[in-house]
């Protein structure tokens, strides 16, 4: 990861006196919320820059999966209701928590570099999934993760695993589980690298949306702020994150569909690979397209219609019908 850019562009930015960031209260959003604090300050040196911590209904709600709750909405709807009401200038995300369309009036205004984006396996006894014996209790919250897993190795036991990264470390330590999978990012930016035994490639476990990527959300009319973020912008992990939300978008992508997406520059182009599956990981379509990177959207759009095309219209459809 590379420090906030400081370019000719916000020296000719006229900076707001206050701005107020709206976090989640979890330790890897408030390290988020912080991050960005520091990046503000280092570019606008006469704006005070302050974190409100808040806690969602997806923070609440720990006894339930996500898909039988409302989804990742859950996590930034309190934030955009501060934003709304003008208590909050700026709300920081994960990119993979911000729902595949937004709220009239909201937009988001700068994604900054991605830390990694992979997925991660934490266990105490096992060094990989293909260590654990017939029977072990694999711990995730993720759809996405669950199918993958349950397609590779369906002899293992896949469990829900909610709370914070701390929360599901204890259950692991706690002998609940003999591996769960957690985003390397989040290990890495709470000083946590130790703790994993393993990272997932692509190809085992392909990332979510937007994974490892933090986004600025603000309201739409507020041009002062919008201004004031370009510079945090990175251009090259925007373009790769709006890809895969495309495709995510263009496949009604939430919490109750297992789908993954992941964009990577390659040589000028973007090669981007998703796929769709069944909970129970027996049905499960990949596809990959590499097309130009200045119109992201299509390159997503375009791979979705190939995804349906190539089966993921009848796991909809099944999933429609539950």
């Amino acid at each position: 990861m590379t420090g906030t850019r400081v370019s000719s562009s916000a020296a000719s930015i006229k900076p707001l006196s206050s701005i107020v960031i709206a976090t989640r209260e979890s330790a890897l959003a408030m390290w988020q919320a912080r991050n960005i604090q520091q990046r503000l300050a280092a570019l606008y040196p006469t704006t005070t820059v302050t974190i409100r911590g808040m806690t969602t209904v997806g923070d609440r709600i720990l006894d339930r999966a996500l898909d039988k709750i409302g989804g990742k909405g859950l996590f930034v709807k309190e934030l955009e209701e501060a934003l709304a009401a003008g208590s909050a200038d700026l709300a920081v995300h994960s990119m993979k928590d911000v729902p595949m369309v937004l709220p009239a009036g909201f937009e988001i205004a700068a994604i900054t570099e991605r830390e990694d984006p992979r997925d991660a396996l934490v266990s105490n006894h096992y060094g990989n999934l293909d260590a654990l014996p017939a029977g072990s209790r694999v711990g995730t919250s993720s759809l996405r993760r669950e199918s993958q897993v349950r397609a590779r190795f369906p002899q293992l036991v896949v469990g829900p695993l909610r709370g914070n990264v701390q929360t599901r470390l204890k259950k692991l330590d706690a002998g609940d589980y003999a591996a769960i999978i957690l985003a390397a990012a989040g290990l890495k930016r709470l000083g946590l690298a130790e703790r994993i035994t393993a990272i997932l490639t692509p190809d085992e476990s392909l990332p979510a949306p937007g994974q490892g990527a933090i986004g600025i959300e603000c309201r739409a009319d507020r041009t002062d702020v919008i201004a004031m973020m370009r510079p945090l912008d990175h251009a090259p992990t925007a373009v790769c994150v709006r890809a895969e939300r495309a495709l995510s978008r263009a496949l009604s992508g939430n919490c109750q569909l297992p789908l993954g997406a992941f964009a990577q520059p390659e040589g000028g182009q973007l090669r981007l690979r998703g796929f769709v599956a069944s909970q129970d990981g027996t049905q499960l379509v990949r596809a990959e397209l590499t097309g130009e990177a200045g119109d992201p959207e299509a390159l997503g759009t375009e791979l979705a219609a190939r995804l349906r095309a190539q089966g993921a219209a009848q796991i909809l459809a099944a999933l429609e019908k539950q």
